[in-house]
């Protein structure tokens, strides 16, 4: 027989924001039904489980509320395309926001930068500069969000990617450029579509438009997209300063 009992525990907020992938419909308000509620310490679950004295969470005695709903954090809003970014991603927090732009004036898509919140406390009081340099060493994990402003052919996503990363390689590891051209499927991007870019030193992991992901190897290519999104001439220069600017207030 499997009794009711109700067994209460605690997750930490970061094992839980590891948990949650960026929601994919951020352009509504999302209410997550669950029983939990979600505090500025703790999220609280709670749990059912076999009637069995020896289980590990058995002796664990903290008090809970008999149910409760998750209110997922209001997401932030991009100005200028009016995208909405969570304000999680990948347990990660979101430090700023911009536009890629073509010819100037045409809304390719916007683009969000999320880092772990300890980054933020490790930097106050940093120079601009040092701020700069952290950004470019792909040893300090983040996740690089990207949600199409219109439509726009894959291939002309890849190329554009692509010819922005090449020089920056200076002609090593080219054949991950390649690599990362097969990691999206031969179709094309619609307005909202959404991929994530994650870095964590010389590993990329990259959730394409449809949900896949696939992973690049390469401390060059890891290295090349830091400077794409936060080198001098940074394909989004509005992102490039909401970064500088947001990352310290996370």
């Amino acid at each position: 027989m499997i009794a009711s009992r109700c067994l209460n525990f605690r997750y930490s907020i970061t094992t839980v924001q590891r948990r949650l992938m960026c929601s994919a419909s951020t352009h509504s308000e999302n209410l997550f039904r669950s029983k939990a509620i979600f505090s500025g310490a703790a999220l609280i679950v709670t749990a059912f489980v076999l009637n069995n004295e020896s289980h590990p969470f058995a002796s664990l005695e903290v008090g809970v509320p008999s149910s409760g709903d998750i209110i997922m954090m209001e997401p932030m809003k991009e100005k200028s395309t009016g995208i909405l970014f969570p304000k999680l991603c990948n347990g990660f927090s979101l430090a700023g926001m911009g536009v890629r732009y073509k010819y100037g004036f045409v809304q390719v898509y916007a683009v969000g930068s999320y880092f772990d919140s300890n980054a933020s406390i490790a930097l106050r009081g940093s120079s601009k500069d040092a701020i700069e340099k952290v950004l470019l060493d792909p040893m300090y994990p983040r996740t690089i969000r990207i949600v199409m402003a219109r439509n726009l052919s894959i291939q002309k996503f890849t190329d554009a990617l692509n010819e922005s990363l090449e020089p920056r390689m200076k002609g090593e590891d080219l054949e991950k450029l390649d690599e990362f051209r097969k990691l999206n499927p031969a179709v094309d991007l619609i307005k909202g579509a959404e991929m994530e870019l994650t870095i964590r030193g010389d590993t990329l992991l990259y959730k394409n438009a449809t949900g896949a992901v696939g992973m690049i190897r390469s401390a060059v290519f890891t290295r090349a997209l830091c400077d794409v999104y936060y080198g001098k001439d940074a394909v989004s220069p509005t992102h490039k300063e909401s970064v500088l600017e947001g990352i310290l207030n996370l």
